[in-house]
C-alpha cells in the first residue's frame, strides 16, 4: 500500500518564521556553565570563554534566537548581580535548580557576547515574580539606551560603549507557577504595568511577550487577551511532552512500544493546543498581530541515573527526534499564528541538541533533526494533505496518524528554480511506509530530488560520547515517478527531509 502526500504548490499560505527554530538557555544544570560557557582560562577550546565546538554546532543550525536567563530562574534573577568585575559579583543559591551556587560570572554582557558568536538574536526574559518595575525599567535602559543616563553610563563603564539591539523581551515567565503563582486577572494587570517600562529607546522595535498559559489553561489565554492584547506582541505557551504525565516521568531510553506511542500521542497534542489557544486569540486579534510564542517545548523524561535530579540532564533518542519532527511540522502548519518557539533546552538539559563532557561534545538525534529542518526557516508554507493510515495500540487508545508532514518553498534567485522542502515523520514503530509525494497545481517539471533520513537501529537508539554516530542523517533514495511526483520508502520510526528542485 502506498501512502499519498499532496503538496499544493499553488497555495502559499504564510511565511514560516525562522524564529520558530529558536533555542533556550537557562541557568539550569550544565546548560550555561560547562555547556555554552567554559571561561577564558579553560583548557576546553573556547572563543572568549564560549565552548568553541558548541558554538560551531549551533551556528550550523542557523540558530535564529536564544532565550535567557530562564525559565523559573528568570523570576529570581537580579540583573545587576551579573555585571561589573566578576570578582565583585554576588553569589547566590539557585533555589530552582539543584541548590547549587550561582556565581553570576555569566551575565548580561556574556549573554550578548554569546549571541554575537552564534549570529543569533537575543530574547531576554525579565523578572516579574520577585523583581520591581524599577529593576526592569533600568535593565532595558542599560541594554538599549545610547544617550546620557545613569544606566547607559554604567554599561559604558563596564566596557560596552554602544547599546545592544534587543529584539525580544518576555515580561515574566510561568507567572501561573514558579513565576509567582498568580491568577490571570492579577498577572494581566501586572503585565500592563511592567510592559509600560519596557521602553522603546532606539529605532529597533522590542517585541513584548506576555507570560501565557500552562498547557490547556484556556481561561488564562482568554483573560490575558481580553485585558491586554493591544499591549503585547506575543503570548507565550509552554508544553512539554511526557510518556505519561508531569508526576510520572519515565526513562529517556528504556521504553517499550507502549511508551513509544504514549509519547508520540502526547506530541501530537500540540496540534490541539495551538489550534484552541489560537481560536481564543482570534476573538480579540483576528488580524493575528499577536504571535503565539511556544518558548518552552520538547520532551521531558527522567534525568539520567547518577546525575543531580535538579540538573535535568537526559539522553535523547530516535523517539525524541520523531516527536520533535511532529511538533515542528505542527508549528510550520500554524505559522500564521505561531511566529516563534524555543526548544528546551540547548545544552545538557532536557531535549538538548548538544551534550558536553569536558572538551567532548555529542550531537544528539535532535540536532540532526533541526539540521534537516533548517531550510524551512523564512520559507513559504505550502498546504499539504496526507492520505495515510493510523498506527499504534488501538486497545489502549494509543492510535495516531502514521505520518506527520509539512512543506515549504523558496525561490532560488541564483539558479532560477523553486526549491521545495517536504519533511515527514513516520510514527509507526513497526512498519515502513511507501510514500508518494505529488505537487498539485504545478505547471512545471521536477528537475531533481534528493532526501536525507534520520533513524537508528532501534527506536531507542542514541548517540553517546563513545559512539557519537549511531543516529545521524543518511541519504535516502528518492525516485522521480512523474513530472510532478516522487516516491520514497520511509523506515519505521524515522524522519525524512525531501528536497525537490523544479
Amino acid at each position: 500500500m502506498t501512502e499519498k502526500i499532496v503538496v499544493d504548490a499553488g497555495s502559499k499560505k504564510s511565511t514560516i518564521s525562522r524564529h520558530i527554530y529558536g533555542h533556550f538557555a537557562e541557568h539550569l544544570g550544565r546548560c550555561i556553565y560547562g555547556g555554552f560557557w567554559v571561561g577564558k582560562d579553560s583548557p576546553v577550546p573556547n572563543i572568549h570563554g564560549y565552548n568553541k565546538a558548541v558554538v560551531q554546532a549551533f551556528k550550523e543550525l542557523n540558530i535564529p534566537n536564544l532565550r535567557w536567563p530562564g525559565g523559573c530562574f528568570a523570576d529570581e534573577y537580579h540583573w545587576k548581580d551579573g555585571i561589573g568585575p566578576k570578582e565583585n559579583r554576588k553569589r547566590m543559591i539557585n533555589t530552582n535548580w539543584g541548590g547549587v551556587v550561582e556565581d553570576n560570572s555569566f551575565g548580561t554582557h556574556e549573554f550578548f557576547g554569546l549571541c554575537d558568536e552564534l549570529g543569533c538574536q537575543p530574547y531576554i526574559c525579565g523578572n516579574v515574580g520577585s523583581g520591581s518595575v524599577q529593576e526592569m525599567d533600568e535593565w532595558i535602559e542599560y541594554m538599549t539606551f545610547d544617550g546620557e543616563s545613569p544606566m547607559a553610563n554604567l554599561r559604558k563603564a563596564n566596557g560596552q560603549e554602544k547599546a545592544w539591539k534587543l529584539p525580544f523581551f518576555g515580561v515574566g515567565n510561568e507567572n501561573w507557577g514558579c513565576g509567582g503563582n498568580m491568577r490571570p486577572e492579577f498577572y494581566a494587570d501586572l503585565y500592563r504595568r511592567y510592559q509600560t517600562f519596557v521602553r522603546q529607546y532606539g529605532k529597533e522595535k522590542i517585541v513584548k511577550i506576555a507570560g501565557g498559559p500552562n498547557i490547556d489553561d484556556y481561561n488564562w489565554t482568554d483573560v490575558l487577551m481580553k485585558n491586554a492584547h493591544w499591549l503585547m506582541n506575543g503570548l507565550s505557551l509552554h508544553y512539554y511532552t511526557y510518556e505519561y504525565h508531569w508526576g510520572d516521568k519515565r526513562s529517556s531510553t528504556d521504553f517499550d512500544k507502549e511508551g513509544w506511542y504514549r509519547t508520540v500521542k502526547n506530541a501530537y497534542r500540540m496540534e490541539e493546543l495551538v489550534r484552541r489557544h489560537g481560536e481564543i486569540m482570534d476573538k480579540y486579534d483576528p488580524e493575528k498581530k499577536v504571535a503565539l510564542v511556544v518558548d518552552e517545548w520538547g520532551c521531558w523524561h527522567q534525568c539520567e541515573p547518577g546525575t543531580n535530579p535538579g540538573f535535568l540532564y537526559q539522553q535523547n533518542s530516535v523517539r525524541d527526534a520523531v516527536t520533535g519532527a511532529i511538533t515542528l511540522n505542527i508549528f510550520n502548519n500554524h505559522c500564521d499564528r505561531v511566529k516563534m518557539a524555543n526548544l528546551a533546552q540547548a545544552v545538557n538539559v532536557l531535549q538538548s541538541p548538544v551534550l558536553t563532557e569536558g572538551d567532548k561534545i555529542v550531537l544528539t538525534p535532535t540536532w540532526h533533526l533541526l539540521h534537516m529542518y533548517k531550510d524551512h526557516q523564512d520559507a513559504e508554507l505550502l498546504k499539504t494533505r496526507a492520505a495515510c493510515g493510523d498506527c499504534g495500540i488501538q486497545e489502549k487508545d494509543l492510535s495516531v496518524s502514521a505520518l506527520s508532514v509539512s512543506a515549504s518553498v523558496k525561490h532560488c534567485d541564483k539558479c532560477g528554480k523553486d526549491k521545495y522542502l517536504v519533511t515527514i515523520a513516520n510514527a509507526d514503530s513497526d512498519s515502513s511506509r511507501q510514500v508518494e509525494i505529488s505537487l498539485a497545481h504545478f505547471a512545471g517539471k521536477i528537475d531533481s530530488a534528493e532526501g536525507s533520513l534520520l533513524t537508528g537501529d532501534a527506536m531507542n537508539s542514541i548517540n553517546t560520547f563513545d559512539k557519537p554516530d549511531q543516529v545521524t542523517e543518511k541519504a535516502i533514495t528518492v525516485e522521480i515517478t512523474d513530472r510532478d511526483s516522487v516516491k520514497i520508502t520511509l523506515p519505521a520510526y524515522s524522519v525524512a527531509a525531501i528536497k525537490i528542485k523544479a
